[in-house]
């Protein structure tokens, strides 16, 4: 028979957890600070930017019209913006059509070493970023792929499919074999399995990887610093461009920042409930 706490114990466990809630808070507003000062100096003047520290101040848009407008022969911002959008979505399509079938053959119906296959994958992340952009910048200039979106694309498919696979097959593991089973008594081939049973149930850790996939693309520069500077350069590289060596234009480049934020953002908005629930999804066994 199980006894009930004493009132004590039940006070020292709401201490306890009153106290970590607001070390978590404490925490959170932390990191959060530098983000909310950056979208504040955006709509602040250079002058209040760069004088000391200012919450009240006579806010303007007159930055982001600045980020925004084409100068002379500078990379624009709905250049850099369209390359982004181009380089993302197509690498990240190319991502989940190859690691769905992946993450099947390793959790649904696995291949001989498996695991051998898993940690082929992952090593191919042990690689540092700048041991391996001399080979791939000089194959990239043979095949005439400097400043243009398809080198990038090719990399971040690299870059984001054995990611991708290690996350969906830990989802696809977590599906009762038993729906399997019974599609195939109905009938149902790989496709039929895919389709009305895997990818249905596994959808929520489909949008979390997807996701994570388009963060990790977006915000990726050295790659794209080094082989598309000028034609192909994406938003990262635009940011960049407002950094000035005439002086610090905190306010502008803060506008920049935010603007280079807002798509990662609103897509992790829309997607927060089946990122949540995806990436919970394989933690549980």
């Amino acid at each position: 028979m199980s006894s009930v706490p004493s009132p004590r114990v039940v006070g020292e466990r709401r201490w306890v957890n009153a106290s970590f809630g607001f070390l978590a808070w404490i925490v959170g507003l932390v990191f959060f600070f530098p983000v909310f000062w950056m979208v504040l100096n955006s709509f602040k003047s250079e002058q209040d930017a760069n004088t000391s520290p200012k919450l009240f101040f006579h806010p303007t848009l007159d930055r982001y019209k600045d980020v925004t407008k084409s100068v002379g022969g500078l990379l624009s911002f709905s250049e850099a913006f369209t390359n982004s959008m181009v380089v993302v979505l197509v690498s990240v399509a190319i991502v989940m059509l190859l690691a769905v079938p992946a993450a099947y053959a390793l959790a649904v119906r696995p291949i001989h070493k498996w695991r051998d296959v898993l940690f082929f994958f992952i090593s191919t992340k042990f690689l540092p970023v700048v041991a391996s952009i001399l080979p791939i910048w000089i194959l990239a200039r043979n095949f005439g792929l400097l400043n243009t979106r398809l080198a990038l694309i090719i990399l971040y498919v690299a870059i984001n499919l054995p990611l991708a696979i290690w996350m969906l097959r830990s989802f696809f593991v977590e599906i009762p074999r038993e729906l399997i089973e019974a599609a195939e008594i109905d009938g149902a081939g790989l496709r039929g399995q895919l389709t009305s049973v895997i990818l249905p149930i596994a959808a929520p850790g489909l949008a979390a990887t997807a996701l994570l996939c388009v963060i990790f693309a977006w915000n990726e520069y050295f790659y794209a610093v080094q082989l598309n500077p000028v034609q192909g350069a994406t938003v990262p590289i635009w940011v960049t461009t407002e950094i000035s060596t005439r002086g610090q234009f905190l306010a502008k480049l803060s506008a920049a920042s935010v603007l280079a934020c807002i798509p990662v953002v609103l897509a992790g908005w829309i997607a927060q409930k089946r990122m949540i629930r995806g990436l919970a999804l394989g933690a549980i066994k």
